[in-house]
């Protein structure tokens, strides 16, 4: 796995790549070059990336300014957790809202819904769509137009301390069942088996795919979640920590987890490639980076799978300086900093082309991921996507406290999707 590269070297390879990226260019609103002027102004950069990975991405968007001189790119490092409300507040009131914004899959057609994102068809933000990943182009269409560009993808994975499970003598788990029949191993070891995070929904995916359900069938405008599926889904979750195969926090579940796995406390969780450069700064990792494995999510009763995720780069409708806006989205998401991305970071690219460079080719984890990718389930790209999670918040966090039972929980998520998608009102 190829990481330490210095952000601040990737930067200067990148301006003398960024002619391919962002070129020279004046773009109108159109992205068509108008006469031999030079960008110039502000470009305020809203970026949800994680501790670990922000620095990188401060150090690549300021870049843009080496080759752009006249653009003052103002980067803003906004949690991942407020981001999607942060960006509702301000562009609805018409102030304080980025030029572009790291945008999460499920955000794109929500924001395009509400009129809040720029269209960037014909544009120079669109450089060489053929050469995205198809599912990856997927996530940023909204009603037959474009909101964003790709900037990674990803899914969740099962990630396990090789020597922990080597000493409690666990093979590395196929199945949810699996989990549960390694806790006795583990015991003697005074590990659990598991993390489940219990307070975010897109970790109950894994387990509503494993039953055979789906939160809604899209296409036929149906509403899934409470067919069976769901219920089974919770009872799975249920029964790991209700046997002691997992630990759970329906709180503060990302630092709960994070700080369990890195310090040996558990032994096996679902994460992504975000999580790997924190996951390997951790005390089991760091300076043992091979005691990392990576695995396929478990699979449950019915099926394997796990969600497709990611970010693309959205500009917003009432930017001042579109201009600049659509090129420095460009840049971002060109083939040049996609491969720095994943030197760096280990994110996945969502250019085909730049699978074909060495250094991707020779990461470990895109090695696993992209086919991982290739097979995640994906999401439904409607505009009530982003707000499909937070009814499941809820009742997964009263199942595992025991509020409420596995079955009333499914049919409570089915009950608010009902309001969410009042009269067949899909978007």
């Amino acid at each position: 796995m190829r990481r330490g590269i210095a952000a601040t070297a990737l930067v200067a390879t990148l301006s003398l790549a960024a002619t391919a990226c962002g070129g020279d260019s004046d773009s109108g609103e159109s992205g068509e070059k108008k006469g031999s002027g030079e960008l110039s102004g502000t470009v305020t950069f809203w970026d949800t990336s994680n501790e670990a990975e922000k620095a990188f991405f401060k150090k690549t968007a300021e870049g843009f300014e080496k080759e752009h001189p006249k653009v003052d790119v103002k980067y803003v490092s906004v949690p991942f957790g407020e981001a999607s409300n942060k960006f509702k507040n301000a562009a609805g009131g018409g102030s304080g809202a980025p030029d572009v914004m790291r945008t999460e899959v499920a955000w794109v057609a929500d924001f395009a819904n509400l009129g809040y994102l720029a269209p960037l068809d014909d544009t120079a933000a669109v450089d060489n769509k053929d050469d995205y990943l198809d599912q990856a182009w997927g996530s940023t269409q909204f009603e037959g137009k474009t909101y964003g560009v790709p900037q990674v993808i990803d899914t969740l994975a099962l990630f396990y301390n090789k020597d922990l499970l080597k000493k409690a003598g666990v093979e590395v788990p196929e199945s949810v069942e699996d989990i549960k029949n390694s806790t006795k191993k583990f015991q003697g070891e005074d590990v659990t088996p598991f993390y489940m995070r219990g307070d975010d929904a897109y970790w109950f995916l894994p387990f509503l795919y494993g039953e055979g359900g789906d939160m809604v069938d899209a296409e036929a405008k149906k509403i899934t979640v409470d067919d069976g599926a769901g219920a089974k889904a919770f009872e799975t979750i249920q029964d790991l920590v209700d046997s002691k195969a997992a630990t759970t926090d329906t709180t503060d579940g990302w630092e709960n987890m994070q700080k369990s796995f890195k310090d040996g406390k558990v032994a096996m969780m679902l994460n992504g490639p975000w999580a790997i450069e924190d996951t390997l700064a951790g005390k089991e990792f760091k300076g043992n980076e091979d005691n990392l494995g990576v695995a396929p999510v478990p699979a449950g009763s019915e099926a394997q799978g796990a969600p497709q995720g990611g970010h693309n780069l959205s500009v917003y409708a009432g930017s001042k300086n579109l201009d600049a806006s659509y090129e420095f989205a460009k840049y971002m998401s060109s083939a040049e900093v996609q491969k720095a991305t994943t030197e760096e970071l280990s994110l996945l690219p969502t250019r085909t082309s730049v699978y074909d460079e060495q250094t991707v080719k020779d990461n470990k984890m895109v090695q696993f991921f992209k086919p991982a990718v290739d097979k995640a389930v994906e999401r439904p790209w409607i505009a009530e996507g982003n707000s499909l999670f937070e009814p499941i918040r809820v009742q997964l966090a009263d199942v595992l406290t025991g509020k409420t039972e596995p079955e009333a929980a499914a049919d409570k998520i089915g009950e608010e999707y009902a309001k969410l998608l009042k009269d067949g009102d899909w978007k």
